[in-house]
């Protein structure tokens, strides 16, 4: 199948909070989406890898994601070496995406810049005629996106474009607290220890980072993203 975007995430659940409500936004528009999570999460103090499948599991539901796979690297550990890009590789060249939006440059959590420079030297690479990949028993077509963005996660980072998400608040908040052990959830019962994103305080710093991006958007919620190059248009009038 081939995707119109492609999101790699470190972790389950990077992609639900950093850019779900531009996930869901585009497939209300008929495009294809999927995600690829680079590992398991089972480095997480909270829930277990099984729990982490399930949870990905129903966020992916509710964004009616067209795919998602991961891709099984170990968390925590995992580099940007030939071994990982070439993962990368396989699935750009699998799934052929127009854009591929990524981990943060840099984060709180090691493994979010890790993956957004393995993501990003793996796009180059991906377009390259001369490095072979197999794929099923097939040779695989070199293929490079037009465009990788980054979505920005924990740390704050100046964005370079922002999405305006509002309609899909909603939508957003129910994708993330799919992910029952991670996250706070009034309704649930919570018997595991509490750790920084599974406080209150955390949903509260989501709902206020997504306003501050949604001031620069005229609209109440948004999404940012930045990019390492410089974004053009043909149509100034686009702009706002």
């Amino acid at each position: 199948m081939k995707l119109d975007i492609l999101v790699f995430a470190a972790h389950p659940d990077d992609a639900e909070l950093g850019c779900s409500g531009t996930i869901l936004k585009h497939i209300a528009q008929g495009k294809k989406v999927g995600i690829v999570d680079l590992t398991r999460g089972e480095l997480g103090t909270r829930g277990t890898a099984q729990t982490r499948d399930e949870e990905a599991a129903n966020a992916s539901q509710i964004m009616g994601l067209h795919i998602r796979e991961n891709l099984n690297m170990r968390d925590g550990f995992f580099k940007n070496d030939e071994q990982h890009q070439l993962q990368i590789i396989r699935t750009l060249r699998t799934y052929r995406p127009e854009i591929v939006l990524a981990n943060a440059y840099h984060d709180r959590h090691p493994d979010h810049g890790r993956a957004c420079d393995l993501v990003t030297d793996a796009v180059f690479l991906s377009g390259l005629v001369k490095i072979e990949t197999v794929f099923n028993g097939h040779a695989q077509h070199a293929w490079r996106p037009k465009l990788v963005l980054h979505y920005i996660q924990d740390r704050y980072i100046k964005p370079d474009i922002v999405v305006d998400i509002t309609d899909f608040w909603g939508q957003k908040m129910e994708c993330i607290q799919a992910f029952k052990t991670q996250f706070y959830s009034p309704k649930a019962v919570d018997t595991e220890a509490e750790t920084y994103i599974s406080s209150p305080d955390f949903v509260k710093f989501l709902d206020a980072r997504a306003r501050e991006f949604g001031k620069y958007a005229h609209s109440t919620y948004a999404e940012g993203f930045t990019s390492r190059k410089i974004l053009a248009v043909d149509d100034l009038f686009h702009l706002h």
